[in-house]
């Protein structure tokens, strides 16, 4: 995935970046290294790519656990 424009504002200054990211559930706190997104320093706008999204959610209780996959008929 390639972004040059930022979907918010439309600034041409979003770029990749690879950082340490941290998110907030249900009061708890956790860290995900290493994550790799775009940021716009202009309005702070975050895109996450599907890698990026799978790191957080191993990382995030909101995932933890099994979750039960429900067929339908």
């Amino acid at each position: 995935m390639t972004i040059n424009q930022c979907p918010t504002c439309g600034s041409d200054r979003i770029r990749k970046v690879h950082r340490k990211w941290t998110g907030v559930f249900q009061g708890q706190t956790y860290n995900v290294e290493g994550l790799e997104f775009y940021e716009c320093p202009v309005c702070g706008e975050r895109v996450f790519g599907r890698e990026a999204i799978r790191k957080i959610e191993a990382q995030s209780a909101a995932f933890s656990g099994s979750r039960e996959i429900k067929k339908t008929a």
